[in-house]
């Protein structure tokens, strides 16, 4: 029971107005058994002089009409003592029950208007179980949530200056290169500033897909989508790619598996990301392939790869904005803005789905996992 008026606010203020009303009544009780004897004793000592002044007889009526409005006016006088007792009693209790309430509502309050200044390592104290106290936990969580996110947008506007700074300074230079003459005015070099160019113009769509992503501005087609078709349009789409470099591409489905419900367009753009991005760091001679079953409620499809695997430190951050297992590689070198498996990660959860990473270590070959739910029947 102790425990209950701990941790509810509702039942510590019914508490606190119980205890207000019965001191209350007991300090009146308590006051007019004191007050009103007094009072009487003085009002008789009244009524006995006039009877010994020989007002007896026919005016015993009125000398008994007198004595119950002197009486009557004695408990009056007694009650408002006890009154003003009871009312002194009860603001003082009231004001320190409300102290517990408004104290931390205050201390959340002040912390609120310097979170609005910017300040977001801002925390307030938490005291106790009840619900004051998880607001006070929660308002601590989202202070630390805004101080994450404060975080992540600086490093993300450092991340987007370095990545565009690349290409222009690439262009930049081959630009003066020609100025100068130092550079010939061949097709190569025209070449390789259109695919400095390019490389810019792809970072900026990749950029403005992450954007609309996150901001879930767009519009999904969830309807019924057969695994085995998804899975061989993107086996098709990317086996070019896949022999090029000599990679053997292989899927494994599970016979018999029920259609799932997402947007086609964008599954199999989750599918073409993580496939395409194990054809890139698998070396060649190596193999991808793209295994699906059913577990419970959901298709479970992975994408397996025998390339250069993952660190495990750096597996919680694989799904960062424009982060890179290795930092020496750009675009150009074989690497990705860092962009496209946050993209993944987005539209995965966009559809209802989980998205994880398995490696045993660098050189091991790594393995994308990511869910769906299947039609339900009925």
């Amino acid at each position: 029971m102790i425990d209950y008026f701990r941790r509810h606010l509702g039942a510590k203020l019914l508490l606190s107005y119980l205890a207000i009303i019965i001191v209350g009544v007991a300090v009146l009780i308590v006051a007019s058994q004191f007050i009103l004897p007094t009072s009487f004793n003085r009002h008789m000592s009244g009524m006995m002089g006039l009877s010994n002044g020989g007002m007896m007889g026919m005016g015993g009526n009125n000398s008994m009409s007198q004595l119950f409005v002197d009486f009557r006016s004695s408990f009056n006088e007694a009650l408002t003592y006890a009154a003003l007792a009871a009312m002194i009693v009860a603001v003082t209790l009231s004001l320190l029950f409300t102290r517990s309430v408004i104290a931390p509502v205050h201390a959340m309050s002040l912390a609120t208007k310097r979170i609005s200044e910017g300040h977001y390592d801002e925390h307030v104290e938490v005291d106790g179980a009840d619900e004051l106290a998880q607001l006070a936990s929660y308002f601590n969580q989202m202070a630390e949530k805004l101080d994450q996110v404060e975080a992540m947008r600086r490093r993300l506007i450092g991340d987007v200056s370095h990545e565009l700074r690349t290409p222009l300074t690439a262009i930049k230079g081959s630009m003066e290169g020609l100025m100068d003459g130092v550079l010939p005015a061949t097709i190569e070099t025209y070449q390789q500033i259109h695919a400095e160019a390019d490389r810019l113009n792809r970072l900026v769509d990749d950029l403005q897909e992450l954007s609309r992503v996150e901001a879930r501005a767009y519009q999904l087609d969830i309807r019924t989508v057969d695994i085995f078709s998804l899975v061989k349009t993107v086996t098709k789409r990317l086996t070019p790619h896949a022999e090029s470099k000599r990679i053997s591409l292989d899927f494994e489905l599970t016979p018999d598996l029920p259609p799932i419900l997402a947007d086609e367009d964008r599954a199999i753009q989750i599918l073409t990301n993580l496939t395409g991005n194990a054809l890139q760091y698998t070396p060649e001679g190596g193999s991808v392939t793209i295994i699906a079953k059913q577990i419970n409620a959901e298709i479970q499809i992975s994408v397996h790869d025998t390339g250069v695997g993952i660190p495990s430190e750096h597996l919680p951050h694989i799904f960062d904005r424009f982060y890179r297992v290795d930092k020496s590689r750009s675009r150009q070198g074989g690497g990705g803005s860092g962009i496209g498996l946050t993209i993944t990660h987005a539209l995965v959860e966009a559809l209802g789905g989980r998205i994880w990473v398995e490696s045993v270590g660098d050189g091991n070959g790594s393995t994308f996992t990511f869910t769906l739910p299947i039609v339900e029947k009925g």
